[in-house]
């Protein structure tokens, strides 16, 4: 059975630092690249990171670029993403899925950046 579990989400302040993980079972995961998509409160899902099988190359939105890193590890089938500097607008539900898109999403795991 495939599933996707993400953790590490809290309320945090701005300028924080979060790790969020993401762990997959039920595929091989070393064979897929894998995003982190978020959506915050009232807008689209949007596309934050993505990383190939065996973590050498990295992309990331224009948003994350130089304050987070996404990262794996395919012997723990878990893909991480690093959060730092986060902003008010860093405040959304994070989820990880296959790049691109193709398994049943996860719950997700709450990032909120607050004051």
């Amino acid at each position: 059975q495939v599933k996707l579990v993400e953790s590490g989400g809290a309320l945090v302040q701005p300028g924080s630092s979060l790790r969020l993980s993401c762990l997959a079972s039920g595929f091989t995961f070393s064979d897929n690249d894998m995003s982190w998509i978020r959506q915050a409160p009232g807008k689209r899902l949007e596309w934050v990171a993505d990383i190939n099988g065996r973590g050498l190359a990295t992309y990331y939105a224009d948003s994350a670029l130089g304050r987070f890193t996404i990262s794996r590890d395919n012997a723990r089938h878990t893909v991480y993403l690093q959060m730092d500097r986060l902003t008010f607008e860093d405040t959304a539900v994070y989820y990880c899925n296959t790049a691109p898109v193709t398994l049943p999403w996860g719950q997700g795991t709450q990032v909120n950046v607050s004051s």
